[in-house]
């Protein structure tokens, strides 16, 4: 075999790995761009959903959560850190995910907290009590109800705010668009409707900062 025709078939081998690999990176982006691709942007946002950040702000980081996931509690602080990172461009949507058992109950409590302008303060006591009420992965709901009795807020409303069909409707739309979406772990992020190509705080990081660039 010549020299010549060598090269070609190297040539042509190397044009043929370049095209399957140009390929297979289209159809992995498709892939992760599945989930706001072709659905309404209604399924990522709930209207009336505790939001931190600037109402206006054109990048939304949706979070699903669940009051007993150590890890969302761990996120917790630095998604926070991404709305003071971007000065009056992010804000952060928290939508519910009960994955764990018994928290169906707690995050009731925390839409009855929202109900009187208390989500995030009940939120935190929740994330900084964990150990107090959440035993072997099992969320206790009544444990986190004594927890949440150290605010001050009108307690008897949060009681029986939690049986409302308001707050039964947004948790159960929360759930519903979680399933839509395929949350099966927590915390699950969507960043102007994109989700993560992989978790990790970084890569969280780089996709809002791209969603910034983009908008503004």
């Amino acid at each position: 075999m010549s020299k010549k025709t060598i090269f070609i078939s190297v040539a042509g081998i190397l044009l043929l790995a370049f095209i399957m690999a140009t390929v297979i990176y289209k159809n992995h982006t498709s892939t992760l761009q599945g989930a706001s691709g072709g659905r309404d942007q209604g399924v990522f946002e709930r209207q009336g959903a505790p939001i931190k950040g600037p109402a206006d702000a054109k990048v939304t980081i949706v979070e699903f959560f669940d009051p007993a996931c150590g890890t969302c509690a761990d996120f917790y602080p630095m998604v926070k850190q991404l709305i003071d990172q971007h000065p009056g461009k992010v804000r952060v949507m928290m939508r519910y995910a009960p994955l764990h058992t018994g928290s169906d109950e707690v995050v009731k409590m925390l839409e009855a907290a929202h109900l009187q302008g208390k989500f995030f303060q009940a939120l935190e006591i929740l994330f900084n009590n964990q150990h107090r009420w959440v035993v072997n992965h099992v969320s206790q709901p009544d444990r986190a109800l004594g927890i949440l009795k150290g605010m001050a807020m009108d307690h008897d409303k949060l009681a029986a705010d939690m049986s409302q069909s308001e707050v039964n409707r947004a948790v159960d739309e929360d759930v519903q668009a979680g399933r839509t979406l395929n949350v099966k772990a927590t915390p699950e992020f969507f960043v102007n409707g994109r989700p993560l190509p992989s978790f990790g705080f970084e890569q969280l990081e780089r996709l809002v900062k791209q969603a910034v660039d983009e908008t503004y």
